[in-house]
């Protein structure tokens, strides 16, 4: 070992901005959310509050000495027992190749137990990686704290390994002056039930629209595209689409299927929580809905408009906003004073040539602690429908405590109740469980009369969170379905924040376009979580490329599947209607470019194949047996891989 005297270091030093979290943002000398560290009622001065999954990582130039710290889960989590993290400290050897070594552990920490010392012999190694993982049951409240974190040194001073990112990056062609006609090309909707879509088309406007073979019952508004009406007889109606400007003229098959299977395609809208969260109001919703016409967005099949938790009465608030008598004397929910006249909202929503959305849950409170549809759901059924609403997300949520247990029966109870009073609607409701997965829902969401279930916890915009969920959706995949979608949450993408303070997403743009490429992979339901009218170039970028888009509305209505899966990188691949397939090359490191390839053999392939890159909408050739990208970190290639 060299000689000479010996450094100190502190993890605080290196810079707080380099570690990775899966939630909420690293801090120096401070908790994650920006309190004093303290473990186990013991304050510290230094170190660095993190979240789980995290990992920081420290280039060494073989001539550090020792790494020491105190570990735990830090204390503004009281009375969350919920918490469970491990710390680890892992070796790479000096051309960082996957190899690693496990030089310390803690064993999962629980929360109130006291700090852990790790003192680490790192002479001789190139780096190290610090790392927060969860303790086997999800991340919630796991706010970890690497405190008195330091390294002894002689040599060169460690230096934190940065991630990869760079500015944002518009890949998506911008329309042309020509019609083209976006969106599914299938929709289904129930005998007796009120009709409306609207066609979606880019192009030069004024445009104008026809349809043949149009069925019994239904008109189309030739200005908006819209069409309406009721359609009594079940059958499948192969209609064509027509839009028409001064630059040309597009058409397009289209199917309408009258029957008992509604949500043939996956929904794809926006969402109000994930910017206002309870700060939600009835502007709030119609600024959304102005902006997803203006901004073009209804021109590529983005539809719903959807109000979260808070719209109803908060009975034990002060506040005179949100409280108030929750029901009338016939029991039907009643509004706050942020919604003053649901109906004119919704009525308002539909004549854009939108669909509304609203959420309650089965227990008698919500997720917020506004008011429920517990032992009120025919009630509120139908107050749903005769506001005009046609999508219901109903969160599990407060329920846990109507429940009698965690088993199957008390699972489905709550869901196959509200069914039974949605189906006596004269009007068809989407229904989205919202249950996070519990009970393995994708295999009992169908039974209970759910188009779409929640796979998972909550989302947030980091790659941890994401990539977390996005990538365990295998498990699931073979449950999706025309009508039936497994739902991994909610896009992250734009600005984000949970109402009022927003921020732009932490995502990096790499990480953005494989968010928006998995969702469209998994066929899961698209919403956006963003203030629509606050939207950049960057994100309509992501929200509007058809081709990338056409892959989550695909007809067929399957999910991709895991084809290949390691540390560096994954492949996952979905089956189209037209015998394509649609693949995504997944670059899981979030340092280094990385030259993915998969072989025909994997796919069930053979001979050539022709390359198309969905998010640049250009073919990159035929390719005989296999195809290969350099991909981002953290980032993706698209492709449809088309038979010759």
């Amino acid at each position: 070992m060299e000689k000479g005297e010996t450094k100190v270091i502190w993890l605080d030093e290196l810079g707080a901005q380099y570690a990775e979290e899966g939630w909420g943002r690293t801090q120096a000398n401070k908790s994650i959310d920006g309190n004093p560290l303290s473990v186990a009622g013991r304050k510290f001065e230094r170190g660095l509050g993190t979240h789980a999954d995290g990992c920081y990582r420290i280039n060494l130039d073989g001539k550090a000495k020792t790494f020491t710290a105190l570990v735990g889960i830090d204390d503004e989590i009281e009375g969350n027992e919920w918490a469970s993290v491990e710390f680890s400290i892992v070796a790479y050897d000096e051309n960082n190749t996957p190899k690693s070594r496990v030089l310390w552990k803690s064993g999962v920490m629980k929360a109130g137990q006291n700090a852990i010392k790790a003192d680490v012999n790192i002479e001789g190694l190139k780096e190290i990686r610090l790392i927060v993982s969860d303790g086997g049951n999800g991340i919630n409240y796991d706010h970890a704290d690497w405190a008195e974190a330091k390294i002894d040194y002689l040599g060169n001073k460690p230096e934190p390994v940065k991630p990869y990112t760079r500015e944002p990056y518009i890949l998506t062609p911008k329309p042309g002056p020509v019609p083209k006609i976006n969106g599914a090309g299938i929709f289904g909707v129930r005998p007796g039930s009120s009709f409306l879509f609207t066609i979606p088309a880019t192009g030069d406007r004024p445009m104008t629209f026809s349809v043949q073979g149009l069925p019994e019952g239904l008109t189309l508004d030739g200005k908006t595209g819209r069409i309406i009406g009721v359609v009594n007889n079940e059958g499948a109606y192969n209609v064509k689409l027509i839009a028409e400007n001064e630059k040309g003229r597009a058409k397009r098959d289209f199917r309408i299927v009258v029957g008992d299977t509604i949500c043939l395609t996956p929904p794809m809208g926006w969402n109000s929580w994930n910017c206002w969260a309870c700060g939600v109001t009835d502007e709030n919703i119609r600024a959304s809905a102005r902006a997803m016409v203006e901004k073009g967005l209804i021109n590529h099949g983005w539809t719903y408009i959807n109000i979260d938790d808070c719209w109803m009465i908060k009975p034990d608030s002060d506040d005179p906003v949100i409280s108030g008598e929750p029901r009338n004397k016939n029991g039907m929910p009643l509004t706050n004073k942020k919604f003053p006249d649901m109906k004119d909202l919704t009525d308002y929503i539909h004549g854009l040539g939108l669909k509304a959305g609203i959420y309650t849950s089965p227990g008698p409170y919500t997720c917020q602690g506004f008011i429920g549809s517990y032992e009120y759901e025919a009630q509120d059924a139908k107050q749903f429908a005769n506001w005009g609403f046609d999508y219901l997300k109903y969160d599990w949520c407060y329920y846990s405590r109507i429940a009698k247990d965690k088993s199957l029966d008390e699972l489905k109870r709550p869901y196959m109740r509200m069914r039974d009073e949605l189906l006596k609607q004269p009007r068809d409701i989407i229904y989205s469980l919202c249950q996070y997965g519990m009970g393995e829902v994708w295999k009992w969401g169908e039974e209970v009369g759910g188009n779409c279930w929640r796979t998972t916890g909550d989302i947030v915009d980091t790659w941890s969170s994401m990539s977390k969920i996005g990538f365990s959706q295998n498990k699931c995949s073979k449950y999706a379905k025309p009508g039936c979608w497994n739902d991994p949450d909610m896009l992250v993408v734009g600005n984000v924040g949970w109402g009022p303070e927003l921020h732009p997403s932490n995502l990096t743009p790499d990480e953005q376009y494989t968010h928006i490429s998995l969702w469209c992979l998994l066929s899961a339901p698209l919403l956006i979580g963003c203030p629509i009218e606050q939207i950049d170039d960057f994100t309509l970028n992501l929200l509007t490329n058809d081709e990338v888009l056409e892959v989550n509305q695909d007809p067929l209505g399957k999910q991709a599947e895991q084809i290949i899966k390691n540390e560096d990188y994954q492949v996952w691949a979905k089956k189209m209607e037209n015998g394509s397939l649609t693949v995504g090359l997944f670059n899981m490191d979030s340092y280094k470019h990385k030259a993915i390839a998969i072989e025909w053999s994997k796919l069930g392939l053979k001979g050539k194949q022709r390359i198309r890159d969905l998010w640049r909408q250009k073919d990159l050739g035929i390719f005989q047996e296999r195809f290969e990208s350099n991909v981002s970190p953290h980032g993706v290639t698209l492709v449809r891989v088309i038979p010759e």
